[in-house]
C-alpha cells in the first residue's frame, strides 16, 4: 500500500514558477514509476510526466515539455514537478499517482493516487 501526499499549489501570474511535492508512504518507493497527472474544470484528466523507478527515464506531455520537469528523491520517498514558465491553461488540480515497475501514460494503470493539488494561473 502507498499513500501520497501532494503539497505546493497555489496560485502564480503567467509566467511565474511553482513547485509540486508528493510524498509517499513505503519502503519500496525505488520500485513505483511516478507520475503526474492534471484535471481541469469540465476536462478529463490528462498525463503530464512521469518518472522510471530509478529517476533514469522520464517523459513529458508535449504540453509542458521544455516548461516542466520531474525528479525524485528515493531517500526521502519524494517526487517533484517544477513548474516553470506558466500559462493560464496550466489551471486544473494536478495529482500524483504510483504504479508498479512499468512508467505508463494511462491514468488507470494507477492504483495509488494522492489527493490533489490546485494550481492557478492568472492572466
Amino acid at each position: 500500500q502507498v499513500q501520497l501526499v501532494e503539497s505546493g499549489g497555489g496560485l502564480v501570474q503567467a509566467g511565474g514558477s511553482l513547485r509540486l511535492s508528493c510524498a509517499a508512504s513505503g519502503r519500496t518507493f525505488g520500485s513505483y514509476a511516478m507520475s503526474w497527472f492534471r484535471q481541469a474544470p469540465g476536462k478529463e484528466r490528462e498525463f503530464v510526466t512521469g518518472i522510471t523507478g530509478s529517476g533514469g527515464s522520464t517523459y513529458y506531455a508535449d504540453s509542458v515539455k521544455g516548461r516542466f520537469t520531474i525528479s525524485r528523491d528515493n531517500a526521502k520517498n519524494t517526487v517533484y514537478l517544477q513548474m516553470n514558465s506558466l500559462k493560464p491553461e496550466d489551471t486544473a488540480v494536478y495529482y500524483c499517482a504510483a504504479k508498479r515497475v512499468v512508467l505508463t501514460t494511462r491514468q488507470y494503470d494507477y492504483a495509488y493516487w494522492g489527493q490533489g493539488t490546485q494550481v492557478t494561473v492568472s492572466s
